[in-house]
């Protein structure tokens, strides 16, 4: 009888590793027989196979799709391309029904960053990505490269980048490593921003304990390109010159893409490695040496070197174009002597592009490169098989089939569950609607952010005309009388208790945002952050979530054209709020109709939209009382429309205007007042009444001719309005309660930086 060793298991999980060990075993005993050289590179176990982030099932689909083990090198590629990050394995299914057409559209989904078309044979090009994982590691690093990426997606396309955008979340302002982390943030942001020169003109910061070990960090950039002049990324044409660009390829940020696709563990601050270092000066470089080169019409197709670098980027320019590709990486520059194969594949260096030249040009392109102290090197080439190839000092290091790394992997039908009501909302306790007031204020949630945008340079390239602190961001299109409006938006506490709401609210917050300064609302962007897609409950938001925002922007009419999906958002288990980032673009035809006044004294405000005073999930019950109880604001979207359209088709009666959210009509007319340097007058004091969230309302500020007659109009449009107070100096004034604007304005505007400034 045969001795056979006998294998005892603990679980059908360690029954499947065992089964993959075995396989592996006789698959590398074929391959011997067979004669194939052993490369020299680590030994493929269950346990690199786990560290690369593939599951059993994955990696038993490698073996069935290339009919042999994969070397180190493919090992990588594999993994790279089969990440969360870059295959979208949990989502596709979903991101599918979002509503990305319009006749507005140039390109949706799928390319570097949307394309949308603004008249005059120009378009705005915008894309929001995060840096999440990255930026909790090494904050000042990971928030500037996010900043770098961001704007190569922009440019990547031929457009210009005119401006740029952030939305920040972090744990309780008490936790030990929130200051750390804001003041690094916040820094790399500045950093690199500043110094490319494209100006910040908005963004939104939050704290929420659920943030305490995972801080999101997604950035938003636009630019401007002609309809003749954009770039895409598909290859085209067999034998075309693959050429690399930029900087030099080094060790920062291998496996970074994996990385950014796991959940963090107490063995976080090994993974800072896989943190890239940006350099803002050679990406500025970089842009310009490729818009001189487009404008040659030497290049075929671009692509930038972001997640998984040169593999991602070779992969999908093959994938987009139909061809393989043929790399030769002893051409690849590189800032590390020794380099392997597998680092130069996955390395994450930043500011890089990848190319297809028209043959004959690459003399012409390597001296633009020279002229801009850039590197230059012919890579490799197109080719007419399904392939691609890496060579590495004479030696294949990775032959695949290149459709495999991209349409071939893993799609995924989560498991996913409904998310249960949330508790009821309790009665609460008397509330003075001052100290209610001086809560909010005096919060890092809601005080004014001017440390943070201070910071940031909203002014190089001399044409914004509102940055942070008013609604949206607005920046005037060169050479025209267009301009167009930038705004951030998402309530996570609301998609938590109930995330189709959650998500129809943050398309709705955004569509307020571009109406309140005038701007017609174009198109969106989305940065879904959600925990750990294998949970059902995680999964079941992000579900709603995609519904709630397919709801909205169909109704609203801003399609989602680019974005991006960030999960495994834990730390030990633990999720951070869902978080799905609304980034929204809108047009103002003519800058000398938007509304960018501010009020006057003994002017009126006016409430535009119906109050009912929902309390529940608000920011009083938050910051006052802790609590996160009862149901969000019901979201009807035709009034959303309705009272939109009348606010832009009024413009001429309105001062100053902005959308009632967060903190309800008494933080509005607060931050109204204050941006003025005068108090107001409520009329009401009713608690549910000046601080419910009640959606699809803005606060109007004029003169009360202008009132009288905007409330006319709304009899005739069917619009309800009402006059709720006015402005006046000195004081704050609701209902009986009174208080000097000399003591809440400084508590405003200190309290942030008192908490976060060094």
């Amino acid at each position: 009888m045969n001795n056979y060793p006998v294998i005892l298991v603990k679980s059908s999980q360690e029954l499947k590793n065992w089964a993959l060990r075995i396989l592996i075993f006789h698959l590398l005993l074929i391959d011997s027989a067979r004669g194939n050289k052993v490369m020299s590179e680590p030994r493929i176990t269950t346990e690199v196979i786990e560290r690369h982030g593939l599951k059993p099932n994955e990696f038993k689909k490698i073996l069935d799709l290339i009919g042999r083990p994969p070397t180190f090198t493919e090992l990588g590629i594999f993994s790279a391309m089969w990440n969360e990050h870059c295959s979208y394995k949990s989502s596709k299914k979903w991101l599918r029904m979002l509503h990305s057409k319009g006749s507005q559209v140039i390109c949706g989904p799928g390319e570097n960053a949307g394309v949308v078309d603004i008249g005059d044979n120009q378009a705005v090009v915008f894309k929001m990505e995060s840096h999440n994982h990255p930026s909790y590691i090494e904050p000042y690093q990971g928030a500037a490269t996010g900043i770098g990426g961001i704007l190569r997606d922009v440019f990547t396309m031929g457009a210009r980048p005119i401006a740029v955008m952030n939305s920040l979340s972090f744990g309780e302002v008490k936790h030990p490593k929130t200051k750390q982390l804001v003041n690094g943030v916040v820094a790399g942001i500045g950093g690199y921003g500043n110094c490319f020169g494209v100006p910040t003109v908005g963004g939104e910061t939050r704290f929420h304990a659920a943030y305490n070990g995972n801080c999101l960090v997604n950035a938003f950039a636009a630019g401007l390109a002609d309809h003749d002049k954009i770039f895409y990324s598909a290859a085209s044409g067999v034998g075309m010159k693959v050429v690399y660009v930029g900087a030099k390829t080094g060790r920062d940020g291998v496996g970074g893409a994996t990385m950014a696709s796991a959940e963090f563990d107490e063995f976080i601050e090994e993974k800072r490695p896989n943190v890239q270092i940006g350099d803002p000066f050679t990406e500025k470089r970089l842009m310009e040496a490729c818009q001189e080169l487009m404008a040659t019409g030497a290049i075929i197709s671009i692509q930038d070197m972001g997640a998984a670098g040169l593999t991602c980027s070779a992969v999908e320019m093959g994938d987009k174009g139909g061809l393989g590709i043929k790399l030769d990486l002893n051409k690849v520059p590189t800032r590390e002597p020794g380099m392997s194969a597998y680092e130069m594949m996955l390395s994450e260096s930043q500011e890089r592009m990848l190319m297809v030249l028209n043959t004959g040009s690459e003399s012409k392109a390597e001296l633009i490169f020279d002229k801009w102290d850039l590197d230059f090197s012919v890579v490799g080439e197109t080719i007419e098989e399904d392939r691609f190839i890496i060579f590495h000092n004479n030696e294949v290091k990775a032959d695949l089939p290149l459709k495999a790394l991209s349409g071939d992997a893993p799609e995924y039908d989560r498991a996913w569950s409904s998310t249960s009501k949330p508790k009821a909302l309790e009665q609460l306790p008397p509330v003075n609607p001052i100290e209610g007031l001086k809560k909010l204020i005096a919060s890092s949630n809601y005080s004014s952010k001017h440390w943070i945008w201070e910071q940031y340079d909203s002014e190089v390239q001399a044409n914004t005309i509102c940055s942070s602190g008013f609604p949206a961001g607005v920046v005037k299109v060169p050479n025209t009388n267009k301009a167009l409006a930038f705004t951030s938006d998402v309530t996570p506490r609301y998609v938590k208790a109930n995330p189709k709401e959650g998500g129809k609210q943050a398309v709705a917050e955004a569509y307020r945002n571009l109406t309140a300064v005038g701007a017609t609302p174009l198109a969106s962007t989305d940065n879904l952050n959600f925990g750990n897609p294998e949970k059902p409950e995680i999964m079941g938001q992000f579900v709603e979530a995609i519904q709630g925002i397919t709801e909205a922007v169909k109704v609203l009419n801003m399609p989602i054209v680019s974005g991006n999906v960030s999960l495994y958002n834990e730390t030990d288990g633990h999720a951070i709020l869902p978080t799905p980032t609304i980034g929204a673009v809108g047009i103002i035809h003519n800058i000398d109709n938007m509304i960018k006044g501010k009020v006057k004294n003994e002017y009126i405000a006016v409430l535009v939209g119906e109050t009912v005073g929902e309390l529940g999930q608000s920011a009083l019950l938050a910051e006052m009382f802790d609590r996160e109880d009862g149901e969000v604001p019901k979201v009807n979207l035709e009034k959303e429309r309705k009272n939109g359209e009348f606010i832009r088709s009024h413009i001429d009666l309105i001062e100053a205007c902005t959308d009632c959210s967060d903190g309800g009509l008494a933080l509005a007319i607060f931050e109204m007042a204050t941006q003025s340097n005068l108090g107001f007058n409520l009329f009401e004091s009713d608690i549910s009444f000046i601080f419910g969230e009640d959606q699809g309302r803005y606060l109007v500020g004029c003169s009360l001719d202008k009132a009288n007659k905007l409330i006319d109009e709304s009899v005739k449009n069917d619009v309800h309005t009402e006059i709720v107070g006015g402005f006046i100096e000195g004081k704050i004034q609701i209902g009986r309660y009174n208080s000097s604007i000399n003591e809440l304005s400084p508590l405003y505007k200190n309290s942030f930086e008192n908490s976060f400034g060094k």
